[in-house]
């Protein structure tokens, strides 16, 4: 996953004098949660690297735009098991900092572990996959939904339109909606071509207006260009029914915790910006915040890995939601608030 790549460097930009260190000496320093077997398999392959070592400190001590072109210099290209839904911001993040100058490659689709569809156009920048009939049974709901709405079949797929996915992956396995909703852009030969365009459960809906998470990802990358300095690294919504009592008595809102990277405080007008692209964006939600139906905005601001704290506390593979519908994950996340 590209959330994994971004843990590692991130991880290489806060401890690149100690892991230099252990290079040059050919040792593992002591990691808390390792494993003391893990380690002693890990120390075995080590041995003293001086050159190596002066490599990593010399082009760290540069900055890391590009920092792994210039530590890995025969690096053609960057293989992700994923590129869309919490994924793509990870994955955007790493292309315009650290794997600067280097092509990402999403070979295949997966859903719930499945492999449903295969990549052909690698020199896209937005993956596109042909769904491959034998690998699964698939049928689609049109959307948007119908009152009783029907599942349609592979060769019933209409280009431009969206389908919820509905999934067999196996005889005898049970039918699922799998949550993706899927976007046709086109056939190759008689077999659709499918483009991931969003996941269902992710959408912000306190009063019925359902903000969908790749509009608001748009919104929120917006209203962090007018923050000078800023790059946004991660966050994650909640909706303030899960927050209960300690909400305040407010009208229903949202809660949105952002990692920045370059600001480390927020005044009340950066704060507002967001709340202001999302009415811009959105006139369904300007609606109801000028009746005062739903109430401001609430943006807070974690510190350094606080997400990968909350992807450890998921204990999943599947890229990380966006919507907290846990409470134990909100008071996580709430534990790493700065600002």
């Amino acid at each position: 996953l590209a959330a994994e790549l971004h843990d590692a460097l991130a991880a290489l930009r806060a401890s690149w004098p100690e892991l230099a260190q252990d290079v040059a000496l050919g040792r593992l320093s002591p990691q808390p949660g390792l494993p003391e077997g893990a380690r002693g398999r890990l120390q075995a392959l080590l041995a003293p690297d001086a050159a190596r070592a002066a490599e990593l400190r010399a082009e760290c001590a540069r900055g890391f735009e590009g920092i792994v072109r210039r530590l890995w210099p025969r690096l053609e290209v960057v293989v992700v098991g994923t590129a869309h839904g919490a994924e793509q911001l990870y994955r955007n993040a790493l292309r315009q900092a650290d794997c600067e100058g280097l092509p990402f490659y999403c070979p295949f689709y997966r859903v719930d572990g499945a492999l449903l569809g295969v990549n052909l156009w690698p020199e896209e920048p937005v993956p596109r996959f042909l769904l491959c009939p034998d690998w699964a049974f698939c049928e689609f709901l049109p959307c948007p939904a119908e009152e009783e709405p029907q599942t349609v079949l592979l060769d019933e797929l209409w280009e431009g339109r969206e389908y919820g996915l509905v999934l067999t992956a196996r005889p005898g396995e049970y039918r699922c909606r799998a949550g993706e909703v899927l976007r046709v852009t086109g056939f190759h030969k008689q077999c659709p071509v499918v483009e991931p365009v969003r996941r269902e459960g992710q959408a912000l809906s306190v009063r019925g207006e359902n903000i969908p998470e790749e509009r608001f990802c748009r919104s929120l990358r917006r209203a962090v260009g007018m923050w000078p300095g800023a790059r946004l690294v991660d966050y994650v919504c909640v909706e303030s029914a899960l927050l209960g009592a300690s909400s305040g008595a407010c009208a229903p809102h949202y809660e949105v915790f952002v990692e920045l990277r370059g600001l480390r405080d927020l005044s009340e007008g950066q704060r507002y910006k967001l709340d202001q692209c999302l009415q811009e964006d959105f006139p369904i939600y300007k609606s109801f915040r000028f009746k005062g139906s739903i109430g401001p905005l609430r943006l807070h601001l974690v510190g350094a890995g606080a997400f990968a704290r909350l992807r450890e506390a998921l204990g999943s593979p599947l890229p990380m939601p966006r919507v907290l519908r846990e409470q134990r994950l909100l008071q996580l996340v709430q534990s790493t608030v700065i600002s």
